[in-house]
């Protein structure tokens, strides 16, 4: 039996990576979760197709206390590990006074700490974010592009990056960072631009908004599925031969097409209905953020089966339901 601690699991990654792996038999997650709904996370999981749930524990643990994560490392001796966990909100970590930072840096230390105190390294995958990029203008962004964090949030997953390269060379140990894009899926939680644009549309559509404001529509992104990137993950945790991996679609798509996407499933003139204010914009926000995937894609055979499009649509029927 192969035992693999997901940190983060009941988050839209989590769940699409736990539904696949449950489909092994051989298969023994744990997965550690700040949500205590254990009912929804198994609606969720299930959602994408019938798994056993026999061989998922979900256990009560804070991952910032390492002696009681030392605990489960002893208990499970896990073979795979994936850092799913952190905030997430690059906005609420400009005035969160570090929090956010403690906690991406702290949390990566312990998971660390514990594999090298019990001298058992699994495969390790630990995510990365493009935010790490931060203004860098590159048309497209690879394995070899300079940061430029932002942001506590950009600075903490940038600290962990270049961790995971040194501890990958000083212990010879499978460990590797996935510098992921946007990504979205049905399970995106409310907050952010996704769920922002469907709610207001669909709330503008019942008569019960007149508007939707955005801080800027020329603002282009990488947009993938959640699904697709979840298997770009495995991939890599598993048969990767690098460090670290851009994973993203290569496509730009502005905020205006996902506004007009959404507006016409709904029938209505997006031009009526839309208007812009820089105050919603947050500081250093860069033009334009695309990934240049080429490396996962020619070694890896990886690439997103989900358009944009087919991404929206998905998305706004999970709302609407």
């Amino acid at each position: 039996m192969k035992h693999i601690l997901i940190t983060g699991i009941s988050g839209q990654d989590g769940i699409f990576l736990t539904n696949k792996l449950l489909r092994d038999k051989n298969n023994h997650i744990v997965g550690i979760s700040r949500n205590s709904n254990n009912k929804l996370l198994q609606k969720n999981i299930s959602s994408l197709g019938t798994v056993n749930f026999n061989n998922l524990q979900i256990i009560n643990l804070d991952l910032l206390n390492e002696y009681e994560l030392q605990n489960a490392f002893q208990s499970y001796q896990f073979n795979e590990v994936y850092n799913f966990t952190g905030p997430s909100s690059v906005y609420d970590s400009l005035n969160d006074n570090g929090k956010t930072y403690f906690e991406i840096t702290n949390i990566f230390s312990n998971l660390i700490n514990c594999s090298l105190n019990l001298n058992v390294l699994p495969n390790f995958f630990q995510a990365s974010s493009s935010e790490m990029f931060g203004n860098n203008l590159e048309i497209a962004l690879n394995e070899d592009s300079s940061f430029f964090p932002k942001s506590s949030y950009a600075e903490a997953k940038l600290l962990n990056h270049l961790k995971v390269l040194e501890l990958a060379t000083s212990y010879d140990w499978n460990i590797k960072s996935g510098i992921m894009f946007n990504h979205e899926s049905e399970f995106r939680k409310n907050g952010y631009l996704f769920t922002k644009v469907i709610q207001t549309v669909k709330k503008i559509k019942k008569g019960e908004l007149k508007e939707l404001v955005i801080g800027r529509l020329d603002l282009s992104r990488d947009w993938s599925f959640s699904g697709d990137i979840t298997e770009a993950v495995y991939k890599i945790t598993n048969y990767g031969k690098n460090t670290h991996y851009v994973i993203g679609s290569g496509v730009s798509k502005t905020i205006k097409d996902l506004v007009e996407i959404v507006f016409n499933i709904y029938e209505l003139d997006w031009e009526k209905y839309t208007k812009e204010d820089p105050g919603l914009l947050r500081k250093n926000d860069p033009i334009s953020v695309i990934s240049n995937p080429s490396l996962i894609k020619n070694e890896l055979n990886w690439k997103p089966k989900l358009n944009f499009e087919s991404l929206v649509e998905r998305c706004v029927k999970k709302i609407n339901q």
